[in-house]
Formats: structure tokens, C-alpha cells, sequence
């Protein structure tokens, strides 16, 4: 009789062969390659100690699992946010030490503390991603709404994993051992797709390698609005910044001396979008005197900053109400 490959261990390999994946890049993604080695882990532990029966395993399990919303959000906060700097995420430590603790003194108490760790880290991830490009600096405008999409996802389903752990405790207690495969099964299916989703994103593993400025009060002067716009177009045309797709707000912000914030504020304030739309409007600008000049679409995106066609046709229609070939056709380009 051939031997049984449970679920969550299929998962295990799938989530291996991801992290291989990330390694290779040349991103160095840090926290991130860590979040999704983790959830690797976890997912084998799991089979080992609910498939497999290993006791061992089975006092580890909770702890490995303390663990992963604190590094889900250290990933969140690297790769979109600002770079985790200790002492003050040490604090997040806390979790995985009292699951630990709780393993050793009062079991019955990882009940109520491994669904809080995740509802709550969870519910942080997607109230963060939730404002939407503005609040992520340290993604490239070029990723466009998609690194905010796919952390929803993950904040999403680490939300969802805090009900499986409840309904894990829940058929426990209530002596249905029989309905314990298919909780993990779920589990490990809602896992696997979180983490898929984030390492389908390459930008998201990236972050930024430098600091970000210190955020301060933002602004309300609409004539200290008007100076920084005046700022920030003067950089953009004299440096053509909006030409490389790796441009995030933090960059931005860094090369104005300002704070994120602030920057943010006053482009959100004076021209009623975002600045990832701002600089958009730049590329586009450089994409029409390219197709007026003869380049073809494609040579045309690659020339104004834009590295993937989806978004390059997307905002392009957006700016201008075209499609960039019936521009292309309308202006005489070759």
C-alpha cells in the first residue's frame, strides 16, 4: 500500500520550492523569504503532528504558529512600508514567547492567544493596505494597485486562519476528532494560497534599501502645497526621475528633503489623485512624444518608465482616453 502525503505537507513542498524561487531572485528579500520559510515549517509541522502523530511536533505547533503574524507583518512593513528597526520590534517577539510559555504552563490559553495574534496582525496588515498606494512608500509606482491587492489577501487570510484555529479548539472540545483533517486541510489550503499570492508579486519582496525620512505633521498651507508641487515637477523634468520604474514615494520624498506624509498630503490635496497617477501623468507625457516620434507601443512603454503592458495600456487610456495604437495612428506615428 503506497504511504499517505497529507495535505498540508504538499504544501510544505509547494512553499519550499517558492522560497528556492524568492532566493534566487536577486531582490534580497529578507523578512519576506523568512515569512514564507516559516509558513513551510509550519505547514510540515503540522502534518507531523496531526497526520503523523508525532508529540513532539504537536507542543511545537502552536509555537511556529505565534510566529507567523509578527513576521508576516515585519515582511508588510519592509518590503511596503519602512524598514523594521529594533529596539522597538523586538516587541514582537512577544507572541511566540508566551505561545511558548503557554506550551509549558497553561495550554489551554493558546486557544485565545494564537486566533488574537492573527486576527489582530491581520486585521493591522489590511487596515494599512487599505489606503491604498499612498500608504505602501516604499513600492514602485510601476506595481501600480496590485502589492495593496495582494497584501489584502494575505491579511485577509491570515484572518481566516485565526477562525480555523477557532474551529480547531472548537472540535477539540467538542470530541468531533473526526472533522480534525478537514480543518487542517483548510488551513493549509488558505496558507498556501496567501503565501502563493505574495510570492506571485516579485516587487513585493523588494522594499527599499535605504531609510525612510521621519514622518512629520503634515501640511495644510495651500501655499506650502504650491511650493512643494513646484518642487517635486522642477525634480521630475530636470532629472526625469519618472523614467525608472523602481521610483516609490520614499525616493521621491528622500530627494525633496520632506517627509512621506507631507509629500503625500499635497499632491493628494492639489491634484485630487495620488502620486503614483502624478508621476503616471510623466511617463504617459514621454510615451506620446515617443509614438509622435515613431517608436512602436512597446518601445514606447520601455522608453517612458513603465515595464509591464497591462499598466503602461491602463493609464495610458486613463490620461489620455486612447488606446496608445489608435494614438500612435492618430498623431502619424510610424
Amino acid at each position: 500500500m503506497m504511504p499517505s502525503l497529507p495535505l498540508p505537507l504538499v504544501s510544505a513542498l509547494v512553499l519550499g520550492f517558492l522560497l528556492a524561487v524568492l532566493l534566487l531572485r536577486r531582490d534580497r528579500p529578507g523578512f519576506f523569504a523568512a515569512f514564507v520559510g516559516l509558513c513551510a515549517v509550519q505547514a510540515a509541522v503540522i502534518a507531523l503532528a496531526q497526520h503523523y502523530g508525532i508529540a513532539a511536533f504537536r507542543s511545537l505547533q502552536p509555537v511556529t504558529a505565534a510566529a507567523i503574524p509578527p513576521l508576516a507583518w515585519a515582511a508588510f512593513q519592509f518590503s511596503a512600508v519602512r524598514r523594521p528597526g529594533l529596539p522597538r520590534d523586538l516587541a514582537h517577539l512577544a507572541g511566540p514567547l508566551l505561545a511558548l510559555a503557554a506550551v509549558a504552563v497553561l495550554p489551554v490559553l493558546l486557544d485565545l492567544l494564537i486566533p488574537a495574534l492573527f486576527l489582530g496582525y491581520g486585521g493591522c496588515i489590511l487596515l494599512a493596505a487599505w489606503r491604498g498606494a499612498d500608504a505602501l512608500p516604499r513600492m514602485p509606482f510601476e506595481a501600480g494597485e496590485t502589492p495593496g491587492l495582494v497584501w489584502k489577501i494575505i491579511a485577509l487570510s491570515l484572518m481566516i486562519s485565526a477562525l480555523g484555529d477557532i474551529l480547531f479548539a472548537a472540535v477539540l472540545t467538542g470530541g468531533r476528532t473526526g472533522w480534525l483533517p478537514w480543518v487542517v486541510a483548510i488551513w493549509s489550503s488558505v496558507s498556501l494560497l496567501a503565501v502563493g499570492s505574495l510570492v506571485l508579486l516579485g516587487s513585493l519582496g523588494r522594499g527599499e534599501r535605504d531609510s525612510a525620512p521621519t514622518l512629520a505633521p503634515v501640511l495644510h498651507d495651500p501655499e506650502e502645497d504650491k511650493a512643494l508641487m513646484a518642487r517635486l515637477d522642477a525634480l521630475l523634468e530636470s532629472r526625469r526621475l519618472y523614467l525608472d520604474p523602481e521610483l516609490t514615494l520614499t525616493r521621491l520624498a528622500r530627494a525633496l528633503h520632506v517627509p512621506v506624509k507631507q509629500l503625500s498630503a499635497a499632491i493628494n490635496r492639489s491634484t485630487g489623485g495620488n502620486v503614483s497617477r502624478h508621476v503616471n501623468g510623466y511617463r504617459i507625457r514621454e510615451a506620446c512624444r515617443a509614438l509622435e516620434g515613431g517608436a512602436n507601443v512597446t518601445g514606447a512603454m520601455l522608453a517612458s518608465g513603465f515595464s509591464t503592458k497591462s499598466n503602461f495600456n491602463r493609464e495610458f487610456r486613463r490620461i489620455t482616453g486612447r488606446t496608445p495604437s489608435d494614438w500612435r495612428a492618430a498623431t502619424g506615428g510610424k
